[in-house]
């Protein structure tokens, strides 16, 4: 399976929803889904959601997960890294993927890091079913 890094070659400075998509359902144990309604585009691992966002809302945004200790530093450090959009503020961010502000390696990193939070959280026994997928 290939690392987030090895994607970089696919984004331009921004990042359009398709290839974001397309990055998501490449990782291992993820579907994709509309539980919420029929706008809200939801990726989860092993069952557990580790990202989200609107087919529709301009600009593009995606609801990610990260370590309670990075939020601050990166709403700090990015405008365009804001809190969860009807998401638990402590946990989440809403990061604004087409703004052109983000550098492409820190939203892979993000994207990762969301979905490796989300993988840390799971019980042994589902690990070890996704690391057998």
């Amino acid at each position: 399976m290939p690392t987030g890094h090895a994607f970089c070659h696919y984004f331009s400075v921004n990042m359009d929803i398709e290839v974001f998509r397309d990055y998501c359902v490449a990782k291992k144990g993820v579907e994709e889904g509309f539980p919420f309604d029929s706008d809200t585009l939801v990726f989860k691992v092993m069952g557990k959601m580790f990202a989200l966002t609107s087919l529709s809302a301009k600009p593009f945004r995606v609801n990610l997960k990260m370590a309670e200790t990075l939020v601050p530093e990166y709403r700090e450090k990015y405008d365009d890294v804001q809190p969860g959009h009807h998401m638990n503020k402590k946990l989440w961010n809403s990061v604004y993927f087409d703004a052109g502000s983000i550098p492409k390696k820190d939203l892979l990193w993000m994207i990762d890091h969301s979905y490796q939070q989300v993988v840390s959280g799971l019980t042994k026994k589902t690990q070890k079913e996704l690391e057998l997928l």
